[in-house]
């Protein structure tokens, strides 16, 4: 189960409350800032935008390819650990906006860990260290470190032993 906090509403859907959950203000200048970032090349000035004004967690080395699309009413909700990559198109998100309820929730993103194009990552969820996310998997649940893991819905192909011994035979094979 992924790791969100539940806010229930009434009357009109959880959307229509938006403002009441996070300010104006706020969507707008994370909006400009991400926008920003989606199309910048240089990575430690994108690293910048998101540590300086997202107040995004984010490690050394990160790379975040063009076009990835942090959350943008709760960016503050997302860490990212050194030497990781984000692959093209990938969206992060750290909200949901249902019909009864709203839901937040941290996404932690562990060090080394690659993303591959056009992923969504839902929020409450932890990526951990090592681990490698096949392009285009919806991310619905938690990834052990080191594993490997792809598709829609998100299934293991190998775990970390199984990485582990594959990356042995290639070596000596």
């Amino acid at each position: 189960m992924r790791r969100t906090k539940r806010y229930p509403v009434q009357g009109a859907n959880s959307l229509w409350h938006i403002y009441q959950t996070v300010p104006f203000l706020k969507v707008v200048k994370n909006f400009l800032v991400i926008q920003i970032a989606r199309y910048t090349p240089s990575l430690s000035f994108k690293n910048g935008l998101y540590r300086r004004f997202l107040k995004m967690e984010v490690g050394e080395k990160t790379a975040f390819a063009l076009m990835v699309m942090p959350d943008i009413m709760f960016p503050e909700r997302i860490k990212v650990g050194r030497n990781t990559i984000i692959g093209y198109n990938t969206t992060i998100l750290a909200h949901e906006y249902l019909i009864q309820e709203y839901r937040l929730g941290d996404v932690e993103i562990g060090d080394a860990v690659m993303i591959g194009a056009n992923t969504t990552i839902l929020p409450g969820i932890k990526i951990g260290d090592g681990a490698i996310v096949s392009a285009g998997t919806l991310v619905h649940k938690d990834v052990p470190e080191g594993t490997f893991v792809g598709g829609n819905p998100m299934k293991i192909i190998y775990t970390k032993a199984q990485m582990e011994d594959r990356k042995r035979s290639e070596v000596t094979g």
